[in-house]
């Protein structure tokens, strides 16, 4: 919970400077970091909590599967998490592409790679 109140303080306080553009995006970055007053602290907060907040979800997701918590009475409480997991993921990923530099532009490439690998593999 405390990584999610720093993703979503810091993210807010982001969106007041960044601009989601294609021209603008790197630049924005740029200007939050070396312009904004501890904006490169902010940038910095909001970057590692992500990653925090992943790390405690897979721990999290690891030690109830281990303990085996999805079974009765809990299915319902298994799914909701895991769409729940589903979707911190997705917001990980698409974190990566906002700067609109060379690890978002990789990390776009990979992840848009995925399924024709799948694909190939299930073949």
């Amino acid at each position: 919970l405390t990584t999610f109140i720093l993703q979503a303080a810091s993210g807010f306080a982001l969106t007041l400077y960044y601009r989601p553009t294609v021209a603008e995006a790197f630049s924005s970055v740029r200007f939050i970091i070396s312009e904004v007053n501890i904006g490169w602290l902010l940038r910095s907060v909001h970057r590692w909590s992500s990653s925090l907040m992943v790390l405690s979800m897979v721990l999290h997701i690891s030690r109830v599967y281990l303990t085996g918590g999805f079974k009765k009475p809990r299915e319902l409480t298994w799914i909701s998490g895991v769409l729940l997991a589903v979707l911190t993921v997705s917001f990980g990923v698409t974190g990566y592409s906002l700067p609109w530099d060379q690890v978002g532009y990789w990390a776009a490439k990979i992840v848009t790679s995925v399924p024709e690998a799948l694909n190939d593999l299930l073949d």
